[in-house]
C-alpha cells in the first residue's frame, strides 16, 4: 500500500487555490447554462478554451509550489527518489 502523503499550506494558499477553483467552477456552470440556452458553438468553445487556460494556469502555481516546497525538503532530506518523482510528473504534462 502506497504512503499517504501530505503538503502543508497556509491559509492564504489555501484560499488563493480555493479562488480559482471556485472560479473554474463558475466558469463551468456558466458554460452548462449556455448549452441549456442553446448558445452557438463558437461562444462555448471560446468559454472552454477560457477553462482550459484557467486550469494549466491552477496548474503550473501547484506544480511551482511543488517544486520549490515538497521537492526542496525532500532532497534537504537526502530523498533523491524525488527525482523521479518530478520526471514522471513532468512526463504526465507532456
Amino acid at each position: 500500500m502506497e504512503e499517504k502523503r501530505y503538503t502543508y499550506r497556509s491559509d492564504t494558499e489555501k484560499k488563493s487555490l480555493t479562488n480559482r477553483l471556485n472560479r473554474i467552477e463558475g466558469q463551468i456552470g456558466g458554460i452548462r447554462k449556455m448549452i441549456e440556452e442553446e448558445r452557438y458553438c463558437d461562444d462555448i468553445l471560446i468559454q472552454l478554451q477560457a477553462v482550459n487556460k484557467s486550469i494549466k494556469s491552477l496548474a503550473n502555481v501547484l506544480l511551482e509550489n511543488h517544486m520549490y516546497k515538497c521537492v526542496t525538503e525532500e532532497f534537504e532530506k537526502g530523498n533523491t527518489d524525488i527525482i523521479e518523482e518530478v520526471i514522471s510528473l513532468f512526463r504526465r504534462f507532456q
